[in-house]
């Protein structure tokens, strides 16, 4: 059991929709990603998704709406609903994600930017 350090560990690597796990909770993982414009529309079928906007913010698109989330902020994505998130202005905004182990970076689809699998840091 030691403390972990966010700042720390967001200034370990600079590239953009790429998560970074820093801990596991029983089947649940933490990761931390720098974000950057535009991510791709996609779901996760069977995983809820929480974001905690650690710096900047985040324009979290969806098929009907769109939710702003400010530093300090959270949302959380349920199961089997589009999203993309994106960021404003060129901005790098920091996030902390919680998910299953089990969640698919991309969910239901592969582009260009999915990653199988995340480094430990």
């Amino acid at each position: 059991m030691k403390t972990i350090n966010l700042k720390d560990k967001f200034s370990t690597f600079k590239n953009h929709w790429h998560p970074h796990q820093i801990a596991v909770v029983d089947n649940m993982q933490v990761l931390l990603a720098k974000l950057k414009d535009e991510f791709v529309w996609h779901k996760h079928e069977e995983e809820d998704e929480l974001f905690f906007v650690q710096k900047g913010t985040l324009e979290m698109h969806f098929r009907d709406k769109l939710e702003i989330v400010k530093e300090g902020e959270i949302i959380v994505v349920p199961k089997d609903v589009e999203h993309c998130p994106k960021t404003q202005n060129g901005e790098e905004v920091h996030v902390l994600l919680f998910e299953k182990i089990s969640t698919k970076h991309t969910g239901n689809v592969t582009v260009e930017k999915t990653v199988s699998e995340y480094p430990k840091i």
